[in-house]
């Protein structure tokens, strides 16, 4: 277990560094990229800015002004998003493609979001049984007990209590520990591990970076369950496909459920708080109401679409794209909060509708690389908004002239602080 203790100890300072150094070169690589090259990350508040809407309307899929040479298309149809993401024969994921372009390509990270069939086909063919409904109904006592601990927390603190802190970050980082079967001792460790790693050319680009010291510390945890397989998903994984797997392969399997699992979901636990603070209806909604919980994560997922864009396709081959000619090569990034804001999944849709009928979404992707966690971090989000509004009757925002610190062209949109009250 030291050796474990020391193996996080290293590779949070190895990561310090590297994210420091590569702020400084990812802020003046921002500064190179038109403004027009940012719509799809900007916001104004929860809305995608106007821009991107009318991009939409007038051509689903268009060119974006990027330098370096880059052959980069947004796609913004609902259609047309569906038809990319699951079209594994005409566009790779393949990491090295990326990596490449940012001078990392030895850096592979693993995992299912990185990688093309036939490696992505048998990669998800032994996460898919862990993912199962059955398998994951054993942590639901465990994320009750933990929305409680970190409510208990909250009651404990005195106003004003940082509801990102207290209840967002917590709860997906402490389910991903009891998933994988990290051991208590490594906890604190693991949770400061999960970092936010998708601010673009500040957390994207320190991630990109840190990719084999991520992998580093996750191979020690691997190394250490081959010995003693615990209850979780690697020792699951190590008990019945040991051999069909080696450690860094794991190790990337495990630091995708981390990256996948964690900031979407804390993220998704901080904006639909504060939907809930602003809007006393449907806080009573889902506290009377239990059937109504389940449509309104629905549509909280669709209105959010907190990752707003999907990891970058490389087309295969030349094809034409909603009579748009994409060649071989070219980047493709899918505007995923630009296709769930598509006219053609109802009137309306631009508003957030809490009985609205559930609509076929792109929050968690599409295809072959749809999220293997959607329906955890479903889990979760049942779990804790009916909770916090029946807990805290009286929660309201600590001061509601004050800015909220919203991220700025972030891959995973989020915000920094929600100062709450929780006493009447």
């Amino acid at each position: 277990m030291k050796s474990v203790s020391r193996n996080a100890m290293s590779w949070l300072l190895r990561r310090s560094v590297a994210r420091m150094l590569l702020r400084r070169v990812g802020a003046r690589a921002l500064a190179l990229l038109p403004e027009a090259a940012l719509v799809p990350l900007r916001r104004d508040g929860l809305e995608p800015v106007p821009e991107l809407d009318r991009i939409r309307e007038e051509q689903p899929v268009t060119k974006l002004p990027v330098p370096f040479g880059i052959n980069l298309w947004l796609v913004t149809g609902h259609e047309e998003n569906k038809r990319v993401l699951a079209d594994t024969a005409g566009f790779s994921n393949d990491y090295t493609h990326l990596g490449k372009i940012v001078g990392v390509e030895d850096q592979t990270p693993g995992g299912l979001g990185f990688a093309d069939p036939p490696d992505h086909t048998r990669l998800r063919k032994l996460l898919t049984p862990e993912f199962t409904m059955r398998r994951l109904s054993r942590l639901a006592p465990r994320i009750d007990a933990i929305v409680t601990d970190c409510l208990d927390q909250m009651a404990a603190s005195p106003d004003p209590v940082d509801l990102v802190q207290t209840f967002a970050l917590p709860i997906p980082s402490l389910t991903i520990c009891e998933l994988l079967g990290v051991p208590y001792a490594e906890r604190e460790a693991f949770q400061r591990l999960a970092v936010a790693r998708f601010d673009l050319f500040g957390g994207a680009g320190a991630s990109l970076g840190a990719i084999s010291e991520s992998l580093a510390y996750l191979e020690g945890v691997v190394q250490a369950q081959r010995a003693n397989p615990g209850d979780g998903l690697i020792g699951m994984i190590i008990r019945e496909h040991g051999d069909e797997i080696d450690d860094r392969e794991l190790a990337g399997l495990a630091d995708g459920v981390l990256t996948g699992g964690f900031e979407t979901t804390a993220s998704m636990l901080a904006l639909g708080a504060l939907i809930l603070l602003q809007d006393q209806e449907t806080s009573a909604l889902i506290r009377d109401d239990d059937k109504a919980v389940g449509p309104f994560v629905e549509e909280l997922l669709r209105y959010l679409t907190v990752v707003q864009v999907a990891f970058p396709r490389f087309a295969r081959h030349d094809m034409d794209l909603a009579g748009t000619p994409i060649a071989a090569g070219d980047l493709v990034v899918c505007s995923l909060s630009a296709a769930n804001r598509d006219n053609t999944l109802g009137e309306d849709i631009r508003t957030f509708n809490p009985h609205r009928k559930p609509t076929p979404h792109l929050a968690f992707g599409h295809g072959a690389h749809r999220c293997i966690g959607a329906e955890l971090a479903k889990m979760e989000l049942r779990a804790a908004y009916p909770a916090l509004v029946r807990r805290f009757p009286h929660l309201r925002l600590h001061n509601p002239t004050e800015p909220l610190a919203f991220r700025q062209t972030s891959i995973v949109y989020g915000v920094d602080t929600i100062k709450v009250t929780t006493t009447p």
